[in-house]
């Protein structure tokens, strides 16, 4: 028989305090609301731990008593991962635990407490005369328990890859309140399964990330960033080719954008004018880290050849700080713009990148069959092959409506991203939005493995239950 939150409470109360619980609806309210407002279950109570060691105790105290916790990070994450599934469950944020343990800028990487916020882990990067390269749009209250949790991608995987990548080593609260001890700074350690890599992405549903140890990286010397018009995602692929050749891993961004992004942008006072000399159908965001003691200007060369082999029909180098601010603003509000324009349905794919023009091209064409007058809103990493492939409503429609027939479209979006061997989750996970689309495309062989996992690490389901597996 599952407890009453009038048992839950006070047991919460014992363990933490009475500053370290929040029970009552509305004080949860930011807890239980997530970004899309997709979800709306309430929860039993809110677990505030200051310490690894309250965190222990609350997951102690639930798997004995068989309490259902959910972990939170910053609350930030767009698949549902974070909030309640279950009416019966407890969130245990890790807001709280925030701090550095060390920072070795010779050595190159950092260990913090996973309530810090990615901006903080940016700032103490900073400070240390180094860099923590994972830039996301919500890194201001994305904390890096969250970003290791889902596995965060952003805008500079290119040279530097994603959040497991960029992670040494994790402490981790396990469902029986037992501590996995792993904050290894070592480069290289060959002592078995990689337990880390199991943790890092696993969406709170394998235990609780407490602390990681984090890559640092030299500064570069300065950015040179331009937008460029292209004719079509052709066309951005050869210049991505050309520029990867001759920039290799100095290419730390390469974004894809559509017209329609620009236009949404300038129809709602996002923007005062194009950001380029001219309108065009594509654009694409390049940029360049010139590391210490290299040569500046390399990007003003590339894209003059750029110009020279047809593959760039105008654009704008950043001159100043501010410019390249606005360059990155263009590409920042690309998934903001399109809520002011009325409702649209969001996929998070990924394909390989050569794929990536078929992608849009056939998509597009399928979602239009599907919902005629449907605007393709298709922008991102094209270098990693990462696209937010959105549209929105036709115009002058009704956005509800239009949202009762999202299933009919994202079924002819995944069905392209299948056919050319894509991923239907490329950087914000699964959480509760997709767990039956995970059973869909997912090895059979893959998913036993994970279930057995998830088995052997939690085997009475207490830590995120629901979320991925189903």
């Amino acid at each position: 028989m599952p407890l009453s939150k009038d048992q839950i409470v006070p047991a919460l109360v014992q363990l933490l305090g009475e500053t370290g619980v929040v029970s009552e609806v509305g004080d949860m309210a930011g807890y239980v609301s997530e970004p899309r407002h997709r979800f709306h279950k309430q929860a039993q109570a809110v677990a505030l731990p200051r310490t690894v060691a309250e965190v222990q105790a609350v997951m102690e105290w639930a798997n004995e008593v068989g309490v259902h916790i959910i972990p939170q990070a910053g609350n930030t994450g767009l698949v549902g991962g974070q909030v309640p599934l279950f009416e019966d469950e407890v969130i245990l944020s890790i807001s709280r635990l925030k701090g550095v343990r060390n920072v070795d800028a010779a050595a190159g990487h950092m260990t913090l407490d996973a309530g810090t916020t990615l901006q903080e882990a940016h700032d103490i990067a900073e400070d240390a005369g180094m860099m923590f390269p994972l830039y996301i749009a919500s890194q201001g209250s994305a904390r890096i328990g969250g970003v290791l949790g889902s596995n965060a991608g952003g805008v500079q995987v290119l040279s530097y890859g994603n959040a497991r990548e960029l992670c040494l080593g994790v402490e981790a609260v396990m469902a029986d309140g037992s501590i996995y001890k792993g904050l290894n700074a070592l480069r290289k350690d060959n002592t078995g399964y990689d337990l880390k890599d199991l943790l890092v992405g696993s969406e709170g549903t394998l235990g609780i990330i407490t602390a990681a140890t984090l890559k640092l990286f030299p500064k570069p010397d300065a950015h040179e960033t331009a937008l460029l018009n292209v004719a079509s995602p052709e066309a951005a692929l050869e210049l991505f080719a050309m520029m990867r050749a001759r920039a290799g891993n100095t290419l730390t961004a390469f974004e894809l954008m559509p017209r329609i992004g620009i236009d949404f942008q300038l129809k709602h006072g996002m923007m005062a004018q194009d950001p380029t000399a001219e309108m065009s159908d594509w654009y694409v965001l390049v940029e360049i880290s010139v590391p210490k003691g290299g040569a500046a200007g390399g990007l003003s060369q590339a894209v003059e050849s750029a110009f020279e082999a047809g593959l760039v029909s105008n654009g704008v180098i950043a001159e100043t700080l501010s410019q390249r601010e606005a360059l990155w603003n263009a590409r920042e509000q690309m998934s903001e713009v399109q809520s002011r324009e009325g409702a649209s349905i969001k996929h998070d794919v990924s394909v390989p990148v050569a794929a990536v023009p078929e992608l849009i091209a056939r998509g597009s064409e399928a979602a239009q069959k599907a919902v005629p007058g449907i605007r393709p809103v298709p922008f991102g990493h094209l270098g990693d092959g990462n696209i937010h492939f959105n549209f929105s409503q036709p115009e002058g429609a009704d956005g509800m409506a239009f949202m009762d027939g999202a299933d009919a479209v994202h079924d002819a979006v995944y069905a392209v991203v299948r056919d050319l061997g894509g991923s239907v989750s490329a950087e914000h996970g699964i959480g509760q939005l997709k767990t039956g689309l995970l059973k869909q495309v997912k090895d059979p062989v893959a998913l036993k493995m994970m279930k057995a996992i998830k088995s052997a690490l939690d085997p009475k389901g207490i830590l995120n239950p629901g979320k991925v597996l189903g």
